[in-house]
């Protein structure tokens, strides 16, 4: 890129490029985690249902197989929205290394095929396969939206650990896809987002229940419908917060800079406090809680251990230190508020096989999806954000990959509208589904004719 056009899009166009990526990738990665996490949900219902003879599992199963078909198609659109924008908004990034990150979107494309396939087979053959079959038929698309999140997310790990090429002369040579798809930011990231997107869906499914428990609605099904996805919700979160602390010390090892804006470090120092709250001001982290060596001992296991401070880097390449503090204050806060709801379940029914009877519970059940999915979002934007102004990490700014073409600012509109209405028109059709009775009216499926839910 000539250095015209990069002043051409320093300005109001590369901000309309940026925000037209976080909007989009801040809407989809919700729906896309239910893509992820609900399937083994639903299957774990329906497994259950057939093993016990519960009709009320089978009910939730079904429902729940509803509510799958709708997010996947809404997932489709946007994914669809986000492949397009990857060429049209960045070609400075897509022409030079498109050949070394291209083979994880082929083979996410392969999955989401395989998954579209299998859901088909498994929304419409409820009482046309076996039983045992037709959940067999399910397994599948667990591994496939498994697959799809993993193949993903590799490409973004490379944005931060760029591999699997060389450069000569201003050309890219010696490109090993598979180095580049494996590379050393892979295993924290990809780990980290699969358990992140079962607790979305865990977490959001059962918030709906709790919500309908609050209202009244206290039978059997509705509490099945709270227990199964917080339960498994509940198992999941201690181990995200273990891999958590394992991606926070691969930052700390790999992208210093990053941290440093994490926890608002000005100065190399060593010994370095651990910030709770605070603002940056003027190159200094104010009004925060210090808790004492508490950054150097959770990012190096030392508490005399050196932090670097964004001092040691020109200000244009510091991230901006408010939006990603906050961003992680956010995501941490939010992840120990689910820990600690997770241990109140798992306490409760320790003693009493029950769930606690507390109404403040029911409320804290009902507001963890909309905790899970703060945090989901919060982390994507302390990835991405602490990540500028680089959008290959140390290799490509941001200013250099984007479109010089002029009125990006009208693409970001547009897409705004799109979203927008998907948003309706998602909202709407689920609400639907909620307020039918989850009785199938199709006359093969006569395992659940027989009941009304209240």
């Amino acid at each position: 890129m000539n250095p015209a056009d990069l002043l051409a899009v320093t300005g109001a166009d590369l901000a309309a490029a940026r925000m037209q990526m976080a909007l989009s990738l801040g809407w989809h990665i919700v729906i896309a985690c239910f893509g992820v996490g609900m399937p083994a949900i639903t299957l774990i219902a329906e497994w259950r249902g057939h093993r016990s003879g519960d009709v009320h599992y089978r009910l939730l199963a079904r429902r729940w197989a509803k509510a799958m078909g709708v997010l996947f198609a809404v997932g489709a659109v946007s994914g669809t929205i986000l492949s397009f924008e990857m060429g049209v908004l960045w070609p400075g990034l897509m022409g030079a290394y498109g050949q070394v990150i291209g083979l994880p979107f082929s083979l996410e494309g392969i999955a989401f095929f395989i998954e579209a396939i299998f859901l088909g087979i498994y929304l419409y053959a409820w009482d046309r396969l076996p039983p045992r079959i037709h959940l067999l038929s399910g397994i599948p698309i667990v591994l496939a939206g498994v697959a799809s999140a993993f193949f993903v997310v590799t490409a973004n790990a490379w944005m931060q650990q760029p591999t699997g090429f060389d450069a000569e002369g201003g050309r890219i040579v010696a490109v090993d896809p598979w180095a580049a798809m494996f590379n050393p930011a892979t295993p924290p990231q990809t780990v980290h987002m699969i358990l992140a997107a079962f607790m979305v869906a865990g977490f959001g499914m059962a918030s709906v229940y709790a919500v309908a428990m609050l209202r009244g609605r206290r039978d059997r099904y509705h509490r099945l419908g709270l227990l199964l996805p917080l339960t498994v919700a509940a198992v999941i979160t201690p181990v995200q917060i273990g891999v958590g602390d394992w991606a926070a010390h691969f930052v700390a090892s790999n992208q210093p800079v990053k941290l440093a804006a994490m926890e608002g470090v000005f100065e190399t120092e060593r010994g370095v406090p651990l910030h709770v709250g605070g603002i940056a001001v003027d190159g200094e982290m104010r009004y925060a809680l210090e808790i004492p060596y508490g950054l150097s001992l959770l990012a190096h296991w030392n508490p005399n251990a050196e932090i670097m401070g964004l001092n040691e880097v020109p200000p244009a390449d510091r991230p901006p230190v408010n939006v990603v503090h906050w961003a992680f204050q956010i995501m941490v806060g939010a992840g120990f508020a689910l820990l600690g709801l997770s241990a109140w379940l798992a306490l409760a029914w320790w003693r009493r096989r029950d769930l606690p009877s507390s109404p403040w519970f029911l409320r804290a059940a009902a507001l963890s999806g909309v905790a899970a999915a703060l945090a989901l979002e919060a982390g994507w934007v302390v990835t991405e954000v602490g990540r500028q102004p680089w959008i290959v990490y140390g290799v490509m700014r941001t200013a250099e990959a984007v479109n010089p073409a002029p009125g990006l600012v009208w693409g970001f509109v547009l897409v705004t509208v799109v979203y927008a209405a998907l948003t309706v028109a998602t909202v709407y059709v689920l609400r639907r589904l909620a307020r039918d009775i989850p009785v199938p009216i199709a006359p093969q499926e006569r395992d659940v004719t027989g009941y009304k839910v209240v």
